[in-house]
């Protein structure tokens, strides 16, 4: 049987009648988590954890193959956790626990699965790709069927903000064409965990935007409100249809990007009245810390006792329940989740939300048990602040003052985005530019780092004050020509508006069979929309061509209040990069260092048939305002095209 097929199996459940014709309570199991494994994964024993009723007192018949050990039972009698040992040489297939008390018994199916191919899966990202960020609710609707499921009705609402919009897995199947058009690389997809079926009146905002307990209800649309971590959201499709992108964007050539929170669990998850432990959460809720917010505190020695607590064990806005990663049983939990979505679905990275509120301690746990299955999996942490010397702190590859390697590969670089927005938007030096890559020393590996003009969780660029499209064409100038891997977010390619949370997660124009117009085609956009999608795309082609500008060293040639120029350099090539972010034209000359002096004569990749001599070592360009020359050695016709594919080979 196929893999697919046994995950379909894996929550059959049946109950044996036993002494139940007397009218005695039964013992009952609802579910085992993780409700399948490996032979021969690094990960063993998994440690199962059956859910139901009447588990204290419960004998335990296992399968004869399988080695059990260390079994717990909690104290209400409704979890139970067992060690189970999988031999190397176990046969896939379906295995059967039976649990007996006195008054009957209860059968579940566990299922030991046929591992995924390890080709073109599990391969991590790196700055030879582009990461493309999507909200599969907001990205296109596939799928009309799923829009108002039958087991989770009246949630659907492209009217309201923060309803279900009817985008989906099939959605993004439909686009991969365009992405991969536009020259993207790897996609990385909000969560997918299943999310309650009904309104969250927990989570209120009122008509202007404000979280009040006076306001409206909400869906969980985005996917951090978690009520079951092996589930999928049904307004997105099913495992099946998961497994279907994720096989799709592999074959089409990108790498898929798992969002995944270990931070905590949305407010109607089961165990916040049923905890598998008595300190699975921090707290309870009706006694719990709200979260401040200080992650300053992890980074420094002896910080305020209270504020570093509220930081790592405080409920996000006072309502989302903190998972305690100091449980040996919560970790093992949340460790083997994230193992289970990459062997199930073959994706490449995880991005995991939230970093720095949970306890480093359980990172270089999780990042060991990840790495040493898939050795070639990228680990993706946001750590939200504007301070290098912060954000560094969390990236792995070295022990801290606190005795902790995190283990994590790399970070968003929030600092870089900030300046970005700072200079490109609100007209600030370019010399702010300069300043923050010079703190790229505070960092294990600067050139790794996760590099964007905007998120999910921030507005828009155009929403910016003094954003104007020549400045958004710039930055994304810079964007894709600066260190790091660059991130696009959905429809910022073609200059989409939005404001705060969530007035910047709208539909992408097209993605609806309803929209009266369609952006993922030529046709459907508008001149300001086709002028910047143009722009990005050809920047990514060259992104793509030119080696340097995915892994050169940098090298500044000058930076001014206006404008800003520097090249990327690797031992066979080099590209120079200058801007104006000026309003008025402006001369630059760049004393080049010799190995670029010895060029004759450059080329603008930017514009056509524009050639630049230099002289003595020096280049002379001319640049209009509010606008950037890229200058290659090389004419296009004779350009190197090494292709992504072969980067990606080398990089390694």
């Amino acid at each position: 049987e196929t893999v697919t097929h046994h995950f379909h199996k894996l929550i059959l459940i049946t109950l044996l009648l036993g002494a139940r014709e007397l009218g005695a309570a039964d013992v009952q199991i609802t579910r085992v988590e993780p409700p399948n494994w490996w032979a021969g994964h690094s990960h063993n024993p998994v440690r199962l954890m059956f859910t139901g009723t009447n588990l204290k007192d419960a004998s335990l018949a296992t399968p004869a193959d399988l080695v059990v050990s260390n079994l717990i039972v909690n104290a209400a009698g409704t979890h139970m956790f067992c060690d189970v040992f999988i031999p190397p040489n176990a046969a896939s297939g379906p295995r059967n626990f039976e649990f007996t008390t006195s008054n009957g018994s209860a059968r579940v199916s566990f299922s030991i699965s046929a591992p995924l191919p390890g080709q073109n899966r599990f391969a991590g990202f790196t700055p030879d790709d582009t990461i493309y960020l999507i909200m599969p609710d907001r990205f296109a609707d596939g799928d009309p069927a799923n829009d108002d499921p039958a087991n989770s009705p009246g949630l659907f609402d492209r009217t309201k903000p923060r309803y279900y919009h009817g985008g989906d897995f099939q959605g993004v199947i439909n686009h991969l064409s365009y992405l991969r058009d536009l020259g993207v690389t790897a996609l990385w997809l909000t969560p997918w965990y299943d999310n309650v079926n009904h309104l969250n009146t927990q989570e209120k905002y009122t008509r202007d935007n404000q979280h009040s307990a006076t306001g409206k209800p909400i869906t969980d649309y985005h996917g951090y409100g978690a009520v079951d971590f092996y589930g999928v959201e049904e307004h997105f499709g099913d495992f099946t249809k998961l497994r279907e992108l994720v096989d799709a964007a592999h074959a089409g050539g990108f790498r898929i990007i798992q969002d995944q929170v270990a931070n905590h669990t949305g407010p109607y998850h089961p165990w916040v009245t049923n905890p598998p432990t008595p300190t699975w959460f921090n707290g309870t809720p009706a006694n719990h810390l709200n979260n401040s917010w200080q992650t300053w505190t992890l980074a420094v020695t002896n910080p305020p006792a209270d504020k570093l607590r509220s930081t790592l064990e405080g409920w996000f806005i006072n309502i989302l329940p903190d998972l305690n990663q100091n449980d040996p049983e919560t970790a093992t939990y949340l460790i083997q989740n994230s193992l289970w979505w990459i062997g199930m679905t073959g994706e490449d990275a995880v991005r995991q939300d939230t970093l720095p509120y949970v306890p480093r301690s359980y990172w270089a746990k999780w990042t060991t048990a990840l790495k040493l299955q898939y050795p070639d999996l990228t680990i993706l942490g946001e750590m939200f602040d504007a301070k290098p010397e912060l954000v560094s702190f969390f990236q792995g590859g070295r022990r801290q003052f606190d005795g902790v390697d995190s283990g994590v590969d790399t970070l968003f670089d929030f600092p870089l985005y900030f300046t970005i927005r700072e200079v490109f938007a609100r007209g600030q030096p370019m010399t702010r530019l300069d300043k923050i890559l010079t703190a790229d020393t505070n960092y294990v590996n600067a050139r790794t780092l996760v590099t964007f003009l905007g998120l999910h969780d921030t507005p828009r660029f155009m929403s910016e004050s003094g954003a104007t499209i020549e400045g958004l064409q710039l930055a994304f100038t810079y964007l894709l020509t600066t260190r790091g891997t660059p991130l696009i977010y959905y429809g910022d390619e073609i200059a989409m508006r939005g404001g705060g949370d969530p007035d910047n997660r709208r539909d992408f124009p097209g993605g609806w069979a309803e929209d009266n117009r369609n952006a993922f085609e030529p046709a459907g956009r508008s001149a300001e929309e086709a002028q910047v999608h143009n722009h990005v795309r050809k920047l990514l082609a060259l992104r793509r061509e030119l080696e340097a500008l995915r892994r050169g060293d940098t090298v500044q040639l000058e930076s001014t209040e206006q404008t800003g120029a520097f090249a990327r350099v690797t031992r066979d090539s080099s590209v120079i990069v200058a801007i104006n972010n000026g309003n008025r034209p402006q001369t630059l000359r760049l004393l080049l260092p010799a190995r670029l002096a010895a060029q004759s004569r450059w080329f603008d990749r930017l514009a056509k048939d524009r050639t630049i001599p230099t002289a003595d070592g020096v280049l002379t360009l001319q640049l209009p305002a509010r606008r950037a020359a890229l200058l290659t050695s090389q004419p296009p016709t004779v350009a190197s095209d090494r292709g992504t594919s072969q980067a990606r080979s080398e990089v390694r």
